[in-house]
């Protein structure tokens, strides 16, 4: 209730909020009013969310009093049950007098082009006071995504939602650009008849070859139409971050450098992790005490 009241009056974008006292009446006050499905995990990070200055093997205290986030847990069984499975356990739910949080939405999906209000509204605990949101300053997008996710402390760079969704919207705005400009191209409606009347059978038979690991080389005019619906989608998919094309353009520029250059040489440096090593823990558990005679650098050589 307190974290709602706050946003009302501190947030642009919640002044407007109607806070249900009667629904926050009904919460426990010694529990959080959702339900948590227990997965036991040896550490309690996320590995896509960890910051890579952060060291510690897991976020917690020893003293006072421990934070409780939920970020929407859900149980395995909901990818395993079929639709009407789970609708007559929800219908079930209801009937014996469950309750359920909806989460509502406006009637028109906010942009992503040109919306500073955006991502303030997405993540409010990222933005409490609704400003500096992507597109409220001079600079790009992404200039503006590299800049938070490099913020000094780190709250943008160890979300676990703000990474994966500021990566996500550059992804679709990237491959919009792209379909638009190849949209715009005379050889477009040469593309639409290629791809309406491409023969299946013959794409699915190349696909399989292909994840096969086969080298396929193109005979038949089906096939080479095949190939160029390919080329075709590779035009776009060459101008999104993270799509297969870009790595396959990435790992066509390593072979270049290296027909030109030679191959590369690694250098390793193996940094073992003392407080992990079975011998050091052995020691520092045992009481026991090292004391070895050090030799002079030309005897340890």
């Amino acid at each position: 209730m307190k974290a709602l009241e706050w946003l009302k009056l501190n947030h642009s974008d919640y002044e407007d909020l109607d806070i249900s006292y009667d629904n926050l009446a009904q919460y426990p006050e010694d529990g959080p009013p959702v339900s948590v499905e227990y997965r036991h995990a040896t550490t309690n990070k996320v590995a896509e969310g960890t910051s890579v200055f952060d060291n510690e093997s897991e976020d917690g205290t020893e003293e006072g009093d421990c934070p409780f986030v939920v970020h929407g847990l859900t149980g395995e069984h909901l990818d395993t049950k079929l639709v009407n499975s789970l609708k007559a356990i929800a219908l079930r739910h209801l009937n014996s007098g469950g309750k359920v949080l909806a989460i509502g939405h406006g009637s028109n999906p906010e942009s992503i082009y040109k919306n500073p209000d955006l991502y303030p509204q997405l993540f409010p605990w990222l933005f409490p006071y609704g400003l500096g949101g992507i597109g409220s300053a001079s600079i790009s997008d992404q200039e503006h995504k590299r800049h938070l996710l490099m913020y000094h402390d780190k709250c943008f760079q160890t979300d676990i939602n703000f990474p994966f969704v500021a990566f996500s919207h550059a992804q679709i705005k990237a491959s919009t650009t792209g379909g638009y400009l190849l949209a715009e191209t005379e050889k477009f409606h040469d593309i639409t008849d290629r791809l309406l009347n491409v023969n299946q059978e013959v794409l699915a038979s190349l696909a399989k070859k292909l994840s096969d690991g086969e080298a396929v080389k193109p005979t038949t005019p089906e096939e080479k139409d095949c190939f160029q619906v390919i080329r075709d989608l590779d035009h776009i998919g060459g101008k999104v971050d993270g799509s297969t094309t870009t790595k396959k353009h990435m790992r066509n520029e390593i072979w270049s450098l290296i027909s030109y250059h030679g191959a590369p040489s690694w250098y390793i440096t193996l940094s073992p992790a003392d407080i992990k090593h079975p011998i050091c823990l052995y020691f520092a558990d045992s009481k026991e005490q090292f004391e070895p005679t050090i030799r002079s650098s030309d005897d340890r050589f």
